[in-house]
């Protein structure tokens, strides 16, 4: 009971250091937030590519990396979902369960919604002496609506909306304060580039793709302390597909994240005032534009906030796919440090992804986690009744 309670504690801590394991010669300033489980890769695809997702070709999951791909989709409609263990090498009970879905309305324009739900399992509350004086279970979920438009022959834009719910303490007062879950409203604001082009005799696909997501407003768990921030984050990246032949393609991706939440100040330790960065305290406007320039160790703090996703993908006769990727934060960031594995196969109605994550550092709940992923198109679903 107690480990389970303390993994509680870790897992929805008000920061961004639950992964943390900071290298002894740096120094640790993770960027601290709420409801960090927004940030997590929800399907198996991405996941088995590190994570890099934003200008991948689209499928039923794009709702988690770039809303605005669903555009260029194909195809009239198709369902998802996708199933995460979280600290099973600790734990039997913790998971991340994801369901996506979107419908085109016509050439142009596709409407799209998830459900991100995430489970804590049974956590023993306690009185000042240890007596268990009752038993909740956890959670937190984001429901996601989006609408995706083609702008022109190549290129689209999508604007979502997502409403957050995180229940942590089922309301039971905490050292004795009265607690209350945590609700937010944000939205996402995406683009996506595509177009055909030549490398040598081979004909490719060159894509681009960014997405700004969770722009919402800060949570509190009790009516006594400051809101936080919710990860508001920004993320930029290139792809690019090539095929080999009729029956070979290769695709390489890359993506860029960046925090759009303030960054720890360094306070002095006798009078509590700030003597490098700037004051985090701040609306949310003022904290987007303001998390380019805080960082207490200048410039080169900020780019030390940003982290790297890097993956490739192998299709054989569009049925058969091998997927790789590496994952890179730095040390003073939260040091993640991952390679990622996986592989798919498609059928004519239903498709099934696999991953598998290799820590570097052994920080990362989904360590040795192998996690699937069903989706399911209804085009080709109508197509084989209609031939039956």
């Amino acid at each position: 009971m107690k480990t389970k309670l303390l993994i509680a504690f870790i897992f929805f801590s008000i920061s961004s250091s639950w992964f943390a394991a900071a290298q002894d010669t740096e120094e640790l300033n993770a960027i601290q937030y709420v409801v960090p489980f927004l940030l997590i890769a929800p399907d198996s695809r991405a996941g088995a590519m590190g994570d890099a997702g934003v200008a991948t070709s689209p499928d039923i999951y794009s709702m988690h990396w770039n809303p605005a791909k669903y555009a260029f989709i194909d195809g009239d409609g198709g369902i998802g979902i996708s199933y995460s263990p979280w600290l099973r090498t600790l734990v039997p009970d913790i998971n991340i369960a994801y369901l996506a879905g979107y419908y085109r309305i016509d050439d142009k324009q596709v409407i799209s919604s998830s459900l991100l739900y995430s489970s804590l399992g049974d956590i023993p509350f306690t009185d000042d002496w240890g007596n268990v004086e009752r038993n909740f279970k956890p959670n937190e979920f984001a429901l996601d609506a989006a609408y995706s438009r083609m702008l022109t022959d190549h290129f689209s834009g999508s604007i979502a909306f997502r409403f957050i719910y995180s229940n942590l303490t089922g309301g039971f007062p905490a050292g004795g304060t009265e607690t209350k879950p945590g609700i937010s409203v944000a939205s996402d604001i995406s683009f996506y580039y595509t177009s055909n082009i030549s490398i040598g005799s081979k004909d490719a696909i060159v894509s681009a793709g960014t997405n700004i997501s969770n722009i919402g407003s800060k949570i509190s768990y009790t009516d006594e302390t400051d809101p936080d921030f919710i990860p508001i984050n920004f993320r930029l990246g290139p792809a690019l597909n090539i095929e080999l032949d009729r029956f070979n393609e290769l695709a390489f991706a890359i993506d860029f994240n960046k925090l759009l939440v303030p960054t720890p100040p360094q306070y002095d330790p006798y009078t509590g005032e700030i003597i490098a960065g700037k004051d985090p305290n701040v609306a949310l406007p003022v904290a987007i534009f303001q998390s380019f320039a805080d960082a207490p160790g200048g410039f080169k703090e900020e780019l030390n906030e940003i982290s790297y996703s890097f993956g490739a993908e192998y299709w054989y006769n569009k049925q058969f796919a091998i997927r790789a990727g590496y994952f890179h934060e730095h040390a003073s960031k939260g040091n993640r440090k991952y390679f990622t594995a996986g592989a798919g196969f498609k059928m004519s109605v239903f498709s099934l992804d696999f991953s598998y994550l290799m820590p570097l550092v052994n920080n990362h709940p989904l360590a040795r986690t192998l996690r699937f992923s069903l989706s399911f198109d209804f085009d080709a679903f109508r197509n084989g009744k209609s031939s039956g």
